[in-house]
């Protein structure tokens, strides 16, 4: 708890010269100065001028340098935000340093890290509760009442789970427990992968049980739906043309062609920036071509098309099968 707000002592002033820089400098300039002074400076390098001491001086005025500069950019809406960098940033590199938390050895700092991404995990579920009641009740006094009450119930979760915890060692003092099934064995609390880190997977366990989604997996989703809208769109458009087409009507598909590219160009960025954050190499996606996107619309056009003449042409056979059935019936009768 401590280290989670754990605060840099630096003023902006001493950051600037700490990192070797004027004010007014770009953002580009920061991180190759940073970049510069913490492989010189870094512990676990192999530089003849490493000290842990200086290096966290480093990191305190990086990170006051950047507060410094996201604050000046947003009052110019013209520059790019620290906060989208780090959204599409890679995610192994937020291990290089355990974010700035901790002191001492290499090991020391992994130990602190984890605890302060224990903490800022259960304080990011709490958070994301709380958000989810005040979308879910806003609106009225009565409903904002109830808000505070489910918030309040939230808060005291943990010192609900604390009293259980009490009352199962009380339980097991008295030998309430001595006759379970499965005494004796062990408890499958971690992933079965040895390449798992356990604490990443008891902290994602912990998310998605409370209903957290990655970013990445409602991007994917949102891609694909909307290439099935659509593909299903441009199919219903070709379907009103219907075939063959006249000069006014090839002009009005060039006209949803034209639309339909612009559409795939828009969704071809949200696949760069779904492959931007995705944590899988192999779950990135590939652009959507638009010729391709065509031909297919054609194809599926002219299976439904064919489909619906060979339905017309059976039901013509039957018709007449049922006018001419009393004929052949007759002939039959005849030559008996």
């Amino acid at each position: 708890r401590m280290l989670s707000g754990y605060k840099p002592k630096n003023n902006v002033e001493d950051s600037y010269k700490i990192l070797e820089l004027e004010e007014g400098c770009s953002m580009d300039d920061v991180r190759n100065s940073y970049r510069t002074l913490a492989k010189k400076y870094h512990p676990d390098s192999s530089s003849g001028m490493a000290d842990s001491k200086a290096f966290i001086r480093v990191e305190e005025a990086y990170r006051v340098v950047l507060s410094d500069l996201a604050a000046k950019q947003k009052s110019d809406p013209g520059e790019e935000e620290e906060d989208q960098f780090k959204s599409k940033s890679l995610q192994h590199r937020h291990y290089l340093s355990f974010e700035g938390v901790g002191i001492g050895t290499p090991s020391q700092r992994e130990k602190q890290y984890m605890q302060f991404r224990v903490d800022r995990a259960t304080e990011q579920v709490l958070e994301y509760r709380q958000q989810r009641l005040e979308s879910r009740y806003a609106g009225s006094d009565l409903s904002r009442a109830k808000d505070v009450r489910q918030s309040k119930k939230v808060k005291i979760t943990q010192a609900v789970e604390r009293l259980v915890e009490d009352l199962i060692q009380e339980s097991m003092a008295k030998g309430d427990f001595d006759n379970l099934s499965g005494k004796g064995k062990p408890l499958q609390k971690f992933s079965d992968s040895p390449h798992i880190d356990p604490m990443t997977h008891n902290l994602n366990r912990i998310l998605i049980d409370n209903g957290y989604q990655p970013e990445w997996i409602l991007l994917q989703k949102e891609i694909r739906e909307t290439i099935e809208r659509l593909r299903s769109s441009i199919v219903a458009s070709r379907r009103k043309l219907g075939e063959p087409m006249t000069l006014s009507e090839q002009k009005q598909w060039g006209r949803i062609c034209e639309q339909f590219e612009e559409d795939i160009r828009k969704l071809n960025k949200r696949v760069d920036n779904f492959n931007l954050v995705v944590p899988i190499l192999s779950r990135q996606m590939v652009h959507f071509s638009m010729d391709k996107e065509i031909l297919r619309a054609r194809k599926t056009y002219e299976a439904v098309v064919e489909k619906v003449s060979d339905s017309d042409t059976k039901e013509n056979e039957g018709e007449e099968s049922k006018r001419f059935g009393w004929k052949s019936s007759l002939l039959k009768w005849l030559k008996l």
